[in-house]
């Protein structure tokens, strides 16, 4: 409009052939002039022109930047998410991420325990994201079939349920475990009540986190010391953990806690025996056999190594 209006009112055009002017000169065809142009004309388209080449410009960089920010960049996020969620393997999947798989992924981030998120509010993601920290997310319900799926049920070595519905966190639990028979499932309750049906579901553990809340606290004021001690432990910046050595097989030279712990220097502070009994601060002559738990107090690097060494064994 402003291109016709310009050639009507400095070279006097009609409208049609200020127009067709104005079409030629913005489309860059650089067909002959209606008539020559004079100075002023020429001026006017230079203008016009260079307008033309900035307004569509600054279109197209709009248009590639809400198709890249919209349909292209959730195309391409998927791809990255289906890429990374298909080589998943021995991850745990946490259903449910509130305040409390939130807390869970922090502790797996600590420990180097890879993980998939599942909640249907992604604001939760958000919330998490803004931190900077890169989440493996998927939106949906965690009950439903394809979600789990798509999450790696069957390559998963653990699940977290931590929905606020009681009715809902027993239904997650039943589908986890009809895809999934070996699959340690740890769910939330809110009640006790809730407590018996999860576990006839198939979780394997039931955690009622006000319970677990107020033990804490009252260890605060009967035990303060060793709670502390056992929140350092815990923390992001000490270089020891507490962790669990499995001894999955073993040759006839190793007999003794000695014999798995005289490379590194860890502290064993109990072992779980094959039939279930507990050790507590055991001797380093104790007697070990295949499929023994040792709890080991070191620097996670330590850890690693025994553990290594006795997964392949």
């Amino acid at each position: 409009m402003i291109g016709a209006a310009g050639f009507m009112l400095i070279e006097g055009y009609h409208f049609l052939d200020a127009l067709y002017m104005t079409v030629i000169t913005i489309s860059t065809i650089g067909y002959q002039e209606v008539r020559p142009l004079s100075n002023a004309g020429k001026v006017f388209n230079m203008l016009l022109i260079i307008s033309s080449f900035a307004t569509v410009a600054f279109a197209l960089t709009r248009f590639s930047q809400s198709v890249y920010d919209g349909e292209l960049n959730k195309f391409f996020k998927s791809r990255r998410l289906m890429k990374a969620l298909n080589k998943l393997e021995n991850h745990v999947i946490i259903c449910g991420f509130g305040r409390n798989g939130q807390q869970a992924a922090k502790t797996f981030r600590q420990h180097n325990i890879d993980y998939v998120a599942i909640d249907n509010n992604p604001g939760h993601f958000k919330e998490v994201e803004r931190k900077g920290i890169e989440l493996l997310t998927i939106e949906g319900n965690a009950y439903d079939d394809e979600v789990l799926m798509q999450a790696g049920i069957e390559r998963a070595r653990a699940m977290l349920i931590t929905l606020p519905v009681d009715a809902d966190n027993v239904f997650v639990v039943l589908t986890a475990r009809s895809l999934n028979e070996k699959l340690a499932i740890v769910s939330r309750a809110n009640d006790n009540t809730a407590i018996s049906k999860l576990k006839k579901a198939g979780a394997d553990h039931v955690i009622i986190p006000d319970k677990i809340g107020g033990a804490h606290m009252a260890g605060l004021i009967t035990r303060p010391d060793v709670i502390e001690f056992i929140e350092y432990l815990s923390g992001e910046h000490t270089t020891h953990n507490i962790g669990v050595i499995e001894i999955n097989k073993i040759d006839g030279s190793v007999k003794t806690i000695r014999d798995v712990v005289s490379d590194v220097v860890v502290n064993v502070v109990g072992v779980k025996h094959p039939n279930g009994q507990f050790d507590v601060n055991p001797s380093l002559e104790t007697g070990i056999e295949p499929l023994c738990k040792l709890f080991v107090l070191g620097k996670q690097d330590q850890i690693n190594i025994i553990q290594e060494k006795f997964l392949n064994e």
